[in-house]
């Protein structure tokens, strides 16, 4: 069976934990080229696994290696479109990490490359491929919760800024804070649970009081290089409200750093017939049965889920599967994120 060869561009944090561990498990890829402006990272990651890969500290030579399948980008936020697009351009099918870019104009360039190119574009949702969300969308699709109509999501740390200082902290780089850092996640997945309904207005709020704080707590803020004496022009807590065509709502939290008794990252819908409550990858149904409340837990892998994510875009590739994400819904993804901001500075809801 030939195997697709694989570019990854960016050697940092992400790929270390997530894109590697993953592709030393799918077999239908080869990895034949690492990327990384830090050259001793792309030799790290070639020495200790992938020997045959060529090095590159510039992405556009990688490309022009026209034996390249696909490239997995796992680079700074603001680089996601402006390789992607390039990558396109270049003939090659692309998988990204999130967030899909830092602004819905980059969104869209990524979009229209791809249609152009006729290639794949897929950005990681990593959460939507956890055996358990896959075994909670098959109770959603057989009509187990009914029509949900509201709901809630967050993703709160008690004290995890990522590389402070550093992209991470810098808006010009990251987009923001940890809206655009953890929103992803978690409004991703409640949308999806929800069908993918179509945003039409949002509002919130955003806050930053814990620049001055060295603490950390959270095994999540290890991602990222801390700069000390570096730039930290971005939220640490955003709230916020959607609201979808379909009239169901979704209340929003995502902070990098609170005063609250632990870590959490959750999913909460109401659905007419059930109710969903998603914490950490476990899960629990909500219902009534003859006048009484009921619940059941939904069990299922909850490590898998870059490896499902990048064996899905696989068979994408292969023709086996219809892709679970399309590119309109990372437009509409930013558009959210980009709303609320919005929103945070005037003061006054945005419709999309």
């Amino acid at each position: 069976m030939a195997k697709f060869r694989v570019g990854i561009i960016g050697c940092g944090g992400i790929c270390k934990a997530a894109h590697i561990p993953a592709y030393l498990l799918e077999k239908r890829a080869e990895i034949v080229a690492v990327c990384d402006i830090k050259p001793e990272r792309a030799e790290f990651v070639r020495k200790t696994f992938f020997r045959n890969a060529k090095t590159y500290t510039d992405y556009k030579e990688l490309l022009k290696d026209e034996s390249i399948d696909y490239v997995d980008i796992c680079t700074p936020n603001y680089l996601h479109s402006i390789i992607a697009v390039d990558a396109l351009n270049a003939g090659k099918n692309v998988l990204c990490e999130k967030p899909d870019a830092v602004s819905v104009e980059e969104a869209l360039k990524m979009k229209e490359a791809s249609e152009k190119n006729g290639k794949r574009l897929m950005i990681i949702r990593n959460n939507r491929y956890i055996g358990t969300s896959q075994n909670v969308r098959k109770l959603i699709d057989a009509g187990e919760f009914g029509e949900f109509y509201a709901g809630r999501c967050g993703w709160v740390r008690r004290r995890g800024i990522p590389g402070k200082g550093g992209w991470f902290t810098t808006k010009a780089m990251s987009g923001g804070g940890p809206l655009i850092d953890l929103g992803v996640h978690m409004i991703d997945l409640a949308i999806w649970f929800m069908g993918n309904p179509k945003p039409v207005s949002v509002s919130g709020n955003t806050f930053c009081k814990f620049a001055d704080c060295d603490v950390s707590d959270s095994p999540e803020s290890k991602f990222g290089d801390k700069v000390e004496g570096g730039t930290f022009d971005v939220e640490d807590l955003a709230m916020g409200f959607i609201r979808f065509d379909n009239g169901a709502v979704l209340q929003i939290e995502f902070s990098w750093a609170s005063n609250i008794k632990k870590e959490r990252r959750f999913v909460e819908l109401r659905g007419d017939k059930a109710g969903l409550s998603w914490h950490g990858g476990k899960a629990d149904v909500f219902y009534e049965v003859n006048g009484k409340q009921k619940n059941k837990k939904v069990s299922g892998r909850t490590l898998d889920g870059h490896k499902n994510n990048i064996s899905h875009f696989i068979d994408v590739l292969e023709g086996s599967a219809e892709p679970i994400f399309v590119p309109e819904q990372g437009i509409d993804m930013i558009k959210i994120l980009s709303a609320i901001y919005e929103s945070a500075k005037t003061g006054k809801e945005v419709l999309l």
